[in-house]
């Protein structure tokens, strides 16, 4: 398992080098995801500025495209063809990155972890600390050479509804949600009309944006703080929630930086949770 979910700027600008690349196999994909009511196209804007020889990895599209719910995880077989169009093959060193800094690209290294996948890291602050660095970025399409990727799916990464209802009446679990504390407690809607605010029962929030400053993840003992003020200290395994499964991913990273266990990812998350009339929710906002 990679010990090094983070690089940054100035590894990465080593490592694609000049001309070609220095580390073989380096692949660079662009994870960029807008939540619905932000109004911007990731694709777009990648077209527009991105990483030389970047290539984009859409949260939507590397999907399952049977369910009505958002990104949900797609099978290995959709996955390893979508990847391998890519150019990721199991040889492949992969960094991700988003627009923002650490928002998304956490969700692309955390799938290909669950694909089994361990050569991959996250680019810490992302595009603008690329751009802030004063490297160069590319406009236009960017192609890729077809490659193999051959997945080794990890069910232990995962967690679905049904796991979620258990671990309501067991408590063995705790889950710790990532959306910002209005959402949270009930004071503030969702972004996704019509679905009910709130929280599980026995959840705790630790917000993703509170463990990112100026698009940079915060150090390994700042982390650690953090999760332990939520009451995570690496003794009860932790469920990572948030709205659909996208800021999830940052809390995941962040507790494997944090040097605590990364415990499992519930993927519908809180759309699919709070989308079914039959389960509890909290409010208290």
């Amino acid at each position: 398992m990679s010990q090094t979910p983070l690089v940054d700027v100035a590894w990465l600008a080593g490592a694609l080098g000049a001309p070609g690349l220095v580390v073989p196999g380096l692949v660079v994909l662009d994870a960029t995801y807008y939540l619905p009511n932000e109004g911007k196209d990731p694709e777009a804007l990648f077209t527009a500025s991105h990483i030389p020889g970047a290539r984009f990895f859409s949260i939507d599209g590397i999907a399952d495209p049977d369910t009505d719910l958002p990104h949900m995880v797609p099978s290995p077989f959709r996955f390893a063809k979508l990847v391998g169009a890519l150019g990721v093959s199991r040889d492949s060193h992969v960094v991700v990155y988003d627009q923002k800094g650490v928002f998304s690209a956490p969700r692309a290294w955390w799938m290909f972890g669950l694909f089994g996948h361990d050569r991959v890291s996250v680019l810490d602050g992302g595009l603008p600390a690329w751009l802030a660095a004063g490297q160069p970025v590319d406009a236009g399409a960017a192609p890729a050479n077809g490659a193999v990727f051959v997945p080794d799916f990890r069910a232990s990464w995962l967690r679905g509804l049904g796991d979620i209802t258990e671990n309501l009446a067991r408590g063995t679990e705790l889950v710790v949600d990532a959306r910002p504390a209005g959402r949270f407690d009930g004071s503030v809607p969702e972004p996704r009309p019509g679905l009910p605010n709130g929280h599980m029962p026995g959840a705790v929030n630790l917000p993703a944006g509170s463990l990112v400053v100026d698009g940079h993840l915060l150090p390994p003992a700042s982390l650690r703080a953090r999760f332990t003020a939520a009451g995570v200290d690496g003794t009860r395994p932790v469920i990572t929630s948030c709205g659909s499964g996208v800021s999830a991913a940052v809390l995941t990273l962040a507790l494997r930086r944090a040097g605590l266990p990364q415990g499992a990812l519930y993927d519908g998350s809180w759309t699919e949770y709070a989308s079914r009339p039959d389960t509890p929710k909290v409010t208290s906002g």
